[in-house]
């Protein structure tokens, strides 16, 4: 039987904790759980926690944990995409529910100088990054970083980190093809990932020139989330 899955941020063997008040209300007047019923938890790191309910509220659920297991990433590596983000919230929002669901470690918004992007709702962001785990029944959480700009994450440590650091453009410059330079066992690995109406030269330029490789995700022109979604996907599954 698979027992339903909440987020918690912390929790530990022997001990009681309450969930919050929306996975309460989901427990108790969705799912109808009662005391008795077991249930499991994660924290979005690798940790695995089953209980059972022990004490139900109108606004109150306790869990006590009997078993914590860790989890390892479905990935043999650990995976980053950075992105701009795009005008269209629900379009950059089914992006980081498909890179959770696959299995992505780190997420980065990049702003560029094309991008067109006025507000980023990280609260909102998360939550969607959180819900795309528990339906993928995953204990690894994503980490969504704040957004930086182009020049700022280039220069940043998190982007130097990876050893291996793509960056996907559509000039018609030497490229390989993404699909067949990636091989089970490689390092940790980051594609770039630019703005509707593509990079500039310049950023293209410096990305190349601080060690990223240029390369095609196919022979179409996509858009931002759906390049996302591509990359993710043959740097995940592979």
């Amino acid at each position: 039987m698979t027992l339903p899955l909440f987020y918690h941020p912390q929790a530990n063997k022997g001990e009681q904790v309450n969930l919050d008040e929306s996975n309460t209300k989901h427990a108790i007047q969705v799912l109808r759980m009662q005391p008795g019923d077991h249930l499991q938890l994660t924290n979005g790191a690798g940790l695995l926690w089953t209980g059972s309910i022990t004490q139900t509220g109108k606004k109150q659920c306790m869990v006590t944990i009997e078993q914590e297991e860790s989890i390892k990433r479905l990935t043999n590596r650990k995976v980053a995409i950075a992105i701009s983000p795009v005008k269209n919230a629900g379009r950059f929002e089914w992006f980081l529910e498909k890179a959770t669901e696959l299995g992505v470690a780190e997420i980065f918004p990049v702003k560029c100088h094309r991008t067109v992007k006025e507000h980023f709702r990280m609260d909102r962001m998360n939550q969607i990054c959180i819900s795309a785990m528990l339906q993928s029944r995953q204990a690894w959480l994503p980490v969504l970083h704040n957004p930086a700009t182009i020049e700022d994450f280039l220069n940043g440590p998190s982007c130097r980190a990876y050893r291996n650091r793509w960056i996907a453009h559509c000039e018609h410059y030497e490229k390989h093809n993404l699909s067949k330079i990636i091989q089970p066992n490689m390092p940790d690995s980051l594609l770039l990932i630019g703005p509707e109406g593509d990079f500039t030269t310049e950023e293209i330029f410096e990305a190349t020139n601080d060690g990223f490789i240029a390369v095609s995700l196919g022979e179409t022109r996509l858009r931002t989330e759906t390049a996302g979604m591509v990359g993710a996907a043959l740097m995940c599954l592979c």
